[in-house]
């Protein structure tokens, strides 16, 4: 095996893989997983791998999906922009702003491709990809048929969709469509953003104000290799919520549509006092305790035991129980991560 995963994920964890494909086509894509089933491989398709850990080498194909391009169509209220799984997410967000569509700059500077923000449903400061999807294409690996799914048929949750379930394994996304309304809405309910006038701000000043909140406190994965959030925000319900806050009043809290109350993963780590703890090579971050870091050749063992001391940390301290949002990857594919830090 000397084909090295290190460049192809944030962590920089020095796994390796028994081939690696890169595909730029849908065509190609179809046929390298094709052919890795022939040989009765394992496959992982891999966007640009910010949001996964290599807990050992891999024994099979991994295919990088550099499927790219940009088009955009204007309705008289909207503009439906189309992008290939293989364009990077934050140049997209910048490409729609360059161009005086508004929408996406809550979700600036998330790292990793378009086609991967689907599968998390990826969120920040009060937005999730969800409320502007319009479809997500797919190729099913087997027939080599194309599939468009609308968002219902997504099935979007909190950091949830249906490619992490019924269309994981046989199908890959090739392209997202999204449709980004004229009349545009500033979302101003979270960090910095609560301070700017929702009377006179523009679109761009809420994306300079999220570039400046995520690169002061998250950590560049070329200085510490890191995959953003380790940790899902928890959900709970409103009893457990009205427990906890009797105890900790200041705990930041975000009620949702069913009744059930987000919590501040990060807060709650902090609050354990992890920040700057180290296992190994990794630590926690000192500015903001939901990143765990590679501070130095950490191996992902020394990950998974951070996270174990993390979660069962805050677990006995709040009864609150942590799960990954980052996925875990190993010989033969992705495991489950919160049986691996458990």
């Amino acid at each position: 095996m000397n084909n090295s995963l290190k460049p192809y994920n944030t962590f920089g964890i020095d796994k390796r893989a028994q081939n690696i494909v890169t595909a730029h086509t849908d065509k190609e894509l179809a046929e390298a997983w094709q052919q890795a089933q022939a040989a009765s491989l394992p496959v992982l398709i891999l966007g640009e791998g910010s949001n996964v850990l290599f807990l050992d080498n891999f024994n099979g194909t991994v295919i990088l999906n550099r499927i790219m391009g940009i088009q955009v169509e204007e309705q008289h209220d909207a503009w439906l922009v189309h992008a290939g799984a293989g364009e990077n997410w934050h140049h997209l967000v910048e490409f729609t702003l360059d161009h005086n569509m508004a929408g996406l700059e809550n979700l600036a500077l998330i790292p990793g491709c378009a086609g991967s923000s689907p599968i998390q449903n990826i969120g920040a400061y009060g937005v999730e990809f969800k409320q502007f999807c319009l479809y997500v294409d797919c190729i099913d690996l087997v027939s080599g048929e194309h599939v468009r799914l609308g968002n219902v048929d997504c099935r979007f949750g909190y950091r949830d969709s249906v490619f992490k379930h019924d269309y994981q394994h046989r199908y890959a996304i090739t392209g997202i469509g999204l449709r980004l309304p004229k009349q545009w809405t500033p979302v101003l309910t979270y960090g910095d953003l609560t301070r700017l006038s929702s009377e006179t701000v523009t679109p761009r000043q809420v994306f300079e104000t999220v570039c400046n909140m995520r690169r002061t406190k998250l950590p560049d994965p070329k200085e510490y290799g890191n995959a953003g959030s380790f940790f899902k925000n928890p959900v709970i319900s409103a009893e457990e919520a009205s427990a906890l806050f009797v105890h900790y009043p200041d705990a930041p809290r975000y009620p949702q549509n069913d009744g059930q109350v987000k919590l501040a993963a990060g807060w709650l780590i902090d609050r354990c006092e992890m920040k700057g703890h180290r296992i190994g090579g990794a630590a926690v971050h000192r500015q903001q305790a939901l990143v765990l870091i590679n501070e130095q050749s950490a191996t992902s063992q020394d990950v998974v035991k951070l996270a174990h001391e993390v979660r069962q940390r805050v677990g006995e301290k709040f009864n609150v129980w942590l799960e990954p949002e980052v996925r875990f990857i190993g010989t033969m594919g992705e495991v489950d991560a919160v049986e691996t830090i458990a």
